[in-house]
């Protein structure tokens, strides 16, 4: 007996790929004489330890122990066979001790050469649970528990002499799948035996074709997987449909019973029949004519999609024909069919969204960059060009997408670098699943896993490193090609390109554009060639980065206005040496840009406006503070001479600050209640710096030296309380104190002059969106000067103002001008907005008949009230009053009362017990969401509109911006409609009773 003790042997055992010396020594002296020369075979098997520990155990239980241990030291084929199993699963190990005269099996030479057969894997099959493979109805005359076990034992003995020639021949993983295949078609031939002994003489009423679905009917089944099915029935002939209808049932039943029950022997694998018509909530068999109503009427397009691998497998193979051969011509015009763009976007979301997070980045199947992406990509590609292209209906995937290539709608190279990535991608897949037969499709973290697989897979020195570089490699592989296969054949139909031979005509284009979202596919192949035409470095960069681009566009509401805005851009800005380079270079600008474009008409206007901005895209996007807004207004306002140029170019800072809080909004870097204080602290460095212009321009006019008289400017409703939406006016009031020994009426001139210009300046034509200074607010409204002195103000308020112009005090905030006059303002209202005993009863009721004759008269003629996001039930109207009443009543005694902004009013509110906590949460809420839903409306459609919008593409848009995945724009609707009605069941309670 051989037992190995020295140094030197230790090292050698650990070149080969032991771990576990101690065993290995154990194990090699079990073997005596047959250990020399077993060891190489030892060392060339994925887990050496693992190899020889399930010799050891098949050595224990073998009838014939020499025999083994002769055939191994004596046959190089059978020892390669065996230890190759034996090193990479741990469930055929078990099956080999269970069954050890199956290791005979791998002595069979033709292995290494020979594919098994279909038909031969279905008699062997069916023999195995004792039915006649010759026979029309096999059936099983065995018992039901020697039946099932049997073919349990029979499926293990083929999957292990297919597992042998997987592992020590090197049989591709395409053949390797098709004989897996094939073994389940014969399983679920011989599965039907055993259901058709089970129902007895029954069963001859119903004829019933399986059909396989999914990998089965793809014949690309991995080692583990559910075997998705459908079923079809016709009645026998003489039977009832009734009987027949029952029989077909129990059949089908049975069948999946056979397959998944575990036993003694194990499972096989679970029968899914969830693809049918109606999923789990239809019948388990249906007609031919049944099916063929169902799929005319209601079939969505995922499950034509799933169609594409349909394949009579098992059962009545005329009755399967007769399926397939309806359900073809319904495949192919699916992309025609209204709603298949939608289901298509859908079903890309769905590829993602049930990854669960913790396995996300380990994840063969459904990851980015994984089996998943490439799967689609084919089936979508199919479903688009098939219709007109039979020679693309492969139903397997490399099969497919070497059509694909061969017909030119995938590129040759691209082709290629997807076929090895996908090949590595199912190896890797089946050397996971093949460790303990277990249905998986996450890579494993551990490292003695990652060593055996990456040692299956041909790493020797660094296994683990090894494997991981490769995995890598191939998912950024399908992750950078995914776009490519869509999107970059579309400029072979528009531009030449040299290192592409692949040539899209013009007609399979916009049908490819059209599958993909594209509205007008028409213009967008347009767009594309006057971006891409041409010889110029410009149009090179350009093509280069459109494929990716497009697919940005696509995943956007509205990728026709993506598209038409980056050619806008990119005309204005196309020569100028920065902006392709930064888009290329940055990956991040050009998604920004592409979102941005494809989401927002605001935006993209901005941007038109003041292409440059396209650098913000690479900027912190949070709002900056009015403090250092102010200072580079001030100083691009300096290095002008004249009073208007000046203000353009605060005009020009406020452009492009507008189009920083956009995109951030846009990209979900500003919240709602940031974006109000963006916008507010922008409005006030416009004023102020707009507002020194101004002074200065009068003042040479008249030819003063000093202001006679000091200004403020008083920021009133959304702009006081620090809440302006996009299309917000800023509402405010202005007021003046004349310098000591100034007459009234020469300040008073003075100041309205001022006034005058600031609004001048802020309104003239230029190529940012003017800002609208609304003095309405101010007493006497339009009827009342322009600009008041302090004094005068002083006594208005107090022989004539009436509690609704204290309610519009309450968000006065003073915050433009002279400091010293501001507070002085400040100090005038605040007894009048915050009374120390409250507003009494009879103002209490003044305030809610105007508030009734708001709602009564303002809302726009034909305005949904549920809807409408100002003046409908439950929004901002109806929260603000609210809001606005108990500052009213409570502000003399609650401090915290005393504030313009909303939110922290009614934050105080709570603190001092005037609400309760469950009545403020819900008008936060609804307040965060309405005013958030205003803001996406004004984003999305370029303007201000108080009401969702209507138009399906633009309400996606909102949907999109306040964070709703693509596609829930009915759940964003039904969660705006149950805030508000909260909302407006609090403000029904507080407000009017």
């Amino acid at each position: 007996m051989n037992r190995p003790t020295s140094g030197s042997s230790r090292t050698a055992l650990l070149a080969l790929g032991f771990h576990d010396l101690d065993g290995a020594h154990a194990g090699l002296a079990v073997l005596g004489d047959a250990a020399e020369p077993l060891r190489a075979f030892l060392g060339r098997t994925a887990d050496p330890d693992l190899a020889l520990q399930g010799l050891v155990r098949l050595l224990e239980v073998v009838d014939d122990r020499a025999e083994l241990l002769r055939a191994l030291a004596e046959d190089e084929g059978t020892a390669m066979r065996l230890l190759r199993v034996l090193g990479a699963s741990t469930a055929l190990a078990d099956h080999l001790v269970r069954h050890p005269d199956h290791w005979r099996e791998l002595r069979d030479p033709s292995l290494g050469s020979t594919r098994a057969a279909a038909f031969a894997m279905r008699e062997s099959l069916l023999r195995a649970v004792g039915a006649d493979p010759d026979d029309a109805t096999p059936t099983s005359p065995l018992s039901d528990a020697e039946a099932v076990d049997a073919l349990r034992v029979e499926y293990r003995r083929i999957l292990l002499r297919l597992a042998a020639r997987d592992l020590a021949h090197d049989a591709r993983v395409d053949d390797v799948a098709a004989e897996l295949s094939d073994l389940a078609a014969g399983t679920l031939e011989a599965a039907l035996a055993v259901a058709r002994a089970r129902v007895g003489e029954a069963a001859a009423s119903a004829r019933l074709a399986v059909i396989a679905m999914g990998k089965c009917g793809g014949h690309e089944l991995n080692y583990v997987s559910d075997v998705d099915v459908v079923f079809v029935h016709a009645p026998a002939e003489g039977a009832s449909e009734n009987g027949a209808l029952r029989a077909a049932t129990q059949l089908a039943a049975q069948l999946i019973q056979v397959c998944s029950v575990h036993t003694g022997e194990g499972t096989i694998w679970p029968v899914d029949a969830g693809l049918r018509p109606e999923g789990k909530q239809g019948p388990l068999v249906r007609t031919l004519a049944s099916h063929q109503g169902y799929y005319e009427r209601w079939a969505k397009t995922w499950e034509f999609q799933a169609l594409l691998k349909a394949r009579p497998v098992a059962g009545d193979r005329e009755l399967g024909a007769e399926y397939l051969a309806m359900v073809n011509p319904m495949i192919w015009s699916a992309a025609a069919r209204e709603g298949f763009v939608e289901d298509v976007q859908a079903m890309r979301r769905r590829v993602v969204d049930h990854i669960p997070a913790d396995v996300a980045e380990r994840q063969l199947k459904l990851g980015s960059g994984g089996l998943r992406d490439v799967e689609f990509a084919v089936q979508l590609l199919q479903l688009v060009h098939g219709r007109t292209d039979e020679s693309i209906h492969a139903p397997t995937t490399l099969s497919a997408l070497h059509q694909l290539i061969e017909g030119g709608y995938v590129g040759r190279e691209d082709g290629r670098t997807m076929h090895d990535a996908y090949f590595f991608l199912r190896t890797l897949e089946h050397r996971i699943q093949l460790f303990e037969l277990r249905r998986t499709h996450v890579m494993p973290a551990d490292e003695a896993s990652l060593r055996r697989l990456g040692r299956s897979l041909g790493h020797a020195k660094d296994p683990v490193a090894g494997l991981e570089r490769q995995w890598r490699h191939h998912r950024r592989e399908v992750r950078r090609l995914h776009e490519k296969l869509f999107y970059r054949p579309l400029l072979g139909a528009v531009a030449r390109i040299s290192d592409d031979p692949v040539s899209l005509s013009h007609e399979q284009a916009e049908r490819r554009l059209a599958a993909l979202g594209y509205g007008d596919p028409k213009a967008a192949l347009r767009h594309l060639q006057a971006m891409t035409g041409g010889v110029s470095r410009t149009a090179a960069i350009q093509r280069a980065l459109l494929p990716v681009m497009l697919e940005w566009f696509a995943d956007a509401p509205d990728p026709d206005a993506g598209l038409w805005g980056f050619r806008r851009i990119s005309e204005a800005l196309g020569r100028t040496p920065w902006y392709l380079r930064l888009l290329r270079d940055e990956g991040e600008v050009a998604q920004r840009l592409a979102r941005v474009l494809a989401t927002s008409r605001y935006a993209t206007d901005l941007l038109e406006r003041e292409p440059n901005g396209v650098k913000l895209l690479a900027e912190d996007l949070t709002p900056r503070s009015a403090g250092a807004v102010l200072a580079e207004m001030t100083s691009s306002a300096g290095r002008q001479s004249a009073p208007d140029d000046a203000v353009r170019a605060i005009r020009a800072v406020r452009r492009r600050e507008l189009l920083r809080i956009a995109t951030g909004e846009l990209l979900g870097s500003n919240d709602v209640v940031g974006v109000g204080a963006g916008l507010s602290h922008l409005t006030d460095a416009t004023l102020e710096a707009t507002l020194e212009v101004a002074g200065r321009a009068v003042r040479a006019r008249l030819g003063l030296d000093v202001a006679p008289t000091r200004l403020a400017i008083i920021g009133m409703g959304r702009y006081g309380g620090f809440e302006l939406s996009y299309g917000s006016d800023a509402d405010v009031m202005f007021v003046h104190d004349p310098l000591p020994g100034v007459e009234a009426r020469t300040a008073a001139a003075y100041a309205q002059q001022t006034v005058n210009e600031l609004r001048r300046m802020l309104h003239m034509p230029a190529t940012d969106p003017p800002l609208e200074v609304d003095a309405d607010l101010r007493p006497e409204g339009k009827q009342g000067p322009l600009v008041r002195s302090l004094d005068a103000y002083a006594s208005y308020y107090a022989r004539w103002s009436a509690v609704w112009e204290f309610q519009a005090l309450l968000r006065a905030d003073a915050v433009v001008g002279d400091p010293g006059l501001r507070e002085r303002f400040t100090a005038l209202i605040d007894p009048l907005r915050f009374p120390a005993g409250g507003i009494d009863e009879a103002q209490v009721r003044e305030v809610r008949r105007i508030k009734a004759r708001v709602d009564a008269e303002r809302l726009p003629r034909g305005a949904d009230p549920h809807t409408h996001l100002k003046l409908g039930r439950g929004g901002l109207a109806d929260i603000e009053w609210t809001v606005q009443l108990l500052q009213m009543r409570h502000a003399g005694a609650v401090p915290g009362l005393r504030t313009p902004r909303t939110l922290e009013a009614l934050q105080a509110a709570l603190e001092a017990g005037l609400i309760e906590a469950d009545d403020a949460e819900a008008l936060r809420q609804a307040w965060c969401r309405v005013s958030a839903m205003r803001n996406a409306v004004t984003l999305v459609r370029g303007k201000q509109f108080d009401s969702l919008p209507r138009d399906p593409r633009e309400r996606a848009g909102v949907a999109s911006v306040i964070g709703y995945a693509p596609g829930q724009s009915d759940e964003m609707v039904n969660d705006y409609l149950r805030v508000t009605r909260r909302a407006r069941a609090v403000v029904d309670r507080i407000f009017w009773e």
